[in-house]
Order: structure tokens, then C-alpha cells, then sequence
């Protein structure tokens, strides 16, 4: 069992309904700590380690969520609003110093929806 109280609820809530993935989270914190300067697809692919077509979906992906935005081929961290750039320094902060258990809420998360995922194709017994 973790101890995640150190987690404020805010930073769960956020983790467990707009966080798909650990890279997902690194590449929001990569865009986080270079507002200015930004990312591309291919330095994005570079700094974690994932095919370019991934790093496109990631950055796609925060786009969308309003964290981020793009100037051309680059995007730079830019959240919609004033709590959600808070939520995201909170998360943050959590994830430098309580890294295993915000791993877990996420992995917690796919596995969950992996399981309800597959209990819909359970064959029941007559």
C-alpha cells in the first residue's frame, strides 16, 4: 500500500482524469521547465526516448488539453488558465518528490480501464 498523502487531491484528481501516461507527463514537464524555448516533435522523440510519430501524439495531445500551445512545428508550455497552471506546478512538485506514487496513480489508472475493458468480454457461465 502507498502512502500517497502527500499527494494533495487536486493533484489526484487531475492525475487520475487528464494524465493517460507517463510519457504524457514527462513531455508536459519537459514543455514546463523551457516555457520559452519549447519543444518539437523530434527533440521531444530525443529527450524521452520514444518514435517522433509519439512525441507528435504527446505534443497533439497537450495542445488539446490546453496546456500547451503550438507555434509552428514548436510547442511551448502555456496553460489555459491560472488553476490549471497551478494544478500543474502542484503535480509537479509531487512528481519530484513522491515519483513512485504518482506512477502508481497513473499505471493504477490503465490498469483499471484495461480491466473493465476486458470484464466486457467475460463469458459468464450458464
Amino acid at each position: 500500500m502507498t502512502n500517497d498523502a502527500a499527494i494533495s487531491e487536486d493533484v489526484r484528481r487531475f492525475v487520475l482524469t487528464s494524465v493517460p501516461s507517463v510519457p504524457y507527463l514527462e513531455a508536459l514537464l519537459l514543455l514546463r521547465a523551457r516555457p520559452q524555448q519549447g519543444c518539437d516533435a523530434a527533440e521531444l522523440a530525443r529527450r524521452l526516448y520514444v518514435p517522433e510519430a509519439n512525441a507528435r501524439e504527446l505534443l497533439d495531445a497537450l495542445c488539446a488539453a490546453h496546456i500547451a500551445v503550438r507555434e509552428g512545428e514548436v510547442c511551448h508550455y502555456a496553460p489555459h488558465t491560472a488553476e490549471l497552471r497551478d494544478v500543474l506546478d502542484a503535480l509537479a512538485r509531487a512528481y519530484s518528490t513522491r515519483l513512485i506514487e504518482v506512477t502508481h496513480l497513473i499505471h493504477s489508472k490503465t490498469l483499471r480501464q484495461a480491466q473493465q475493458f476486458a470484464d466486457a468480454f467475460k463469458l459468464r457461465k450458464e
